[in-house]
């Protein structure tokens, strides 16, 4: 049946659909299309499937709506909580090749593109359509309640998503939890990962007086602003990479994530960058640095006018930074760690202020919905399925497994060089083919007998709360 609604055609008329939604929330502003595609679009089709539906108002103002809908079949059975986002990124048309357009699905052999055909709306109208089919195979009675949380923020950090769910525990009760975002370790090995890492946005600028003067008449009396910060950089992370603050390096890591960690095929792939010699933490492989490790990336610079330069000393400088790290490190304290550090250095001017932050989370691997998903998704694939303790990347796993306190688990249905939040996004089909099957028998074995949610102590089960 999952196999069936792709090869006729009904996922691409769907996603088609949902893409020409311009739900895009990078823009500092809830724009109505938000609320349009959890009502008009999303709403309905689980209806279509026994949900009953609300649209619930964010608790911060301005910021996106939810969906929260619920398939009850019995109060006393299970509930396994489903997870989407269905805002995008920016369109931004005029960086797409010609011939495609955002805000249509343009098919060029095996690519899908189409701004949110990986990020996110894609990925969830497969993991919806796994559970569809999956109902109608067993009957109509999948043997467990289901409840979709479907969020219209996360591209602009998921502004009030723990919140919402501290609010509405009772809502979103559930014994597991499954999500679909982010990219598979590469296009042809299923993948699951059971968290990701955090990420702390933040700002070091430095602000030496109110105007610019001529760099002849006053060049090597005055403080140039914008040497001292790329000099106060330079002490917070070397030549190679390899991050030099104090209280913010990665923990050690840990026997179990190296050996996971030691199986999986991590490159560039196709369209994807070459990984350079020589860069990052020494000792470490490319898993270990990229998904075990912290690093910190400076990702803007500015002083002056870089596009129209004019001999004159600049009064200002700033760099917008990023940690990103993983589970035990302290980023809480970056603000005082990064000061401390400056000022150890003799850069006692320089400012530091965080903008955005997310934690970070990894379920442990030996958790036994860990051991059943794999199985599940192998005996559907017949593939070894990679195994991730966490995404590199962040998502806000935090309100499912800090706040509900939830088993977390996440099967993307993209690839890395899908080219999600820049132009030509695209959905590899057959990906997308399989991520159907493979959904359809997850939901299919979630409701055999002996399930760890049947297990005491285990997982933390909760019945449904009306």
């Amino acid at each position: 049946m999952a196999a069936a609604y792709f090869d006729q055609g009904q996922l691409l008329r769907d996603l088609d659909r949902r893409v020409a939604y311009k739900s895009e929330s990078d823009r500092g502003e809830a724009v109505p299309e938000l609320t349009a595609y959890l009502k008009d679009e999303m709403a309905p089709y689980l209806k279509g499937m026994g949900f009953r539906c609300q649209i619930l108002p964010n608790p911060v103002e301005g910021a996106g709506p939810f969906l929260v809908a619920r398939r009850i079949e019995e109060a006393s059975l299970p509930t396994v909580l489903l997870y989407g986002h269905g805002d995008v990124v920016s369109g931004s048309s005029p960086s797409w090749r010609p011939g495609l357009d955002p805000w249509r699905i343009v098919v060029e052999g095996d690519r899908w593109y189409g701004r949110g055909t990986a990020d996110n709306k894609g990925q969830h109208s497969i993991n919806l359509a796994g559970l569809q089919s999956a109902i109608q195979a067993r009957g109509g009675s999948l043997g467990y309640n289901v409840t979709v949380l479907l969020e219209s923020g996360e591209e602009a950090g998921s502004p009030g998503l723990l919140e919402f769910c501290d609010k509405h525990r009772d809502l979103l009760s559930a014994a597991l939890f499954i999500g679909c975002d982010g990219p598979r370790i590469s296009a042809d090995r299923p993948t699951l990962f059971l968290g990701s890492r955090g990420m702390v946005n933040f700002t070091l600028s430095l602000n030496c007086r109110d105007k610019a003067f001529h760099s002849g008449n006053w060049g090597g009396v005055l403080r140039n602003p914008a040497t001292v910060l790329a000099n106060a950089i330079s002490t917070m992370i070397d030549a190679r990479g390899v991050m030099r603050v104090k209280g913010l390096r990665a923990p050690d890591i840990s026997s179990d994530i190296r050996t996971a960690l030691s199986n999986l095929p991590v490159s560039g792939g196709e369209n994807g960058p070459v990984f350079d010699e020589g860069w990052g933490e020494p000792g470490l492989t490319p898993a270990e640095r990229l998904i075990a490790w912290n690093t910190m990336e400076v990702l803007a610079l500015a002083a002056g006018n870089a596009d129209r330069p004019v001999n004159a000393i600049p009064p200002w400088a700033t760099a917008h930074c990023q940690l990103r790290f993983v589970v035990g490190t302290q980023w809480e304290r970056l603000e005082e760690f990064v000061d401390e550090h400056l000022r150890r250095h003799g850069f006692q001017n320089v400012s530091v202020k965080v903008s955005m932050a997310t934690a970070a989370t990894r379920l442990d691997l030996s958790n036994p919905w860990v051991q059943w998903c794999i199985d599940s998704l192998g005996a559907t694939t017949g593939q070894p399925i990679a195994v991730m303790p966490n995404l590199a990347g962040s998502i806000p796993n935090s309100a499912f497994s800090d706040v509900l306190g939830l088993p977390t688990l996440w099967i993307p249905h993209s690839y890395p060089a899908c080219g999600q939040h820049g132009p030509n996004e695209h959905l590899l089909a057959p990906i997308a083919r399989q991520g159907l099957e493979m959904m359809a028998g997850l939901y299919w074995d979630l409701g055999e007998a002996g399930l760890p949610w049947q297990a005491q102590g285990n997982c933390r089960p909760q019945s449904f709360l009306p």
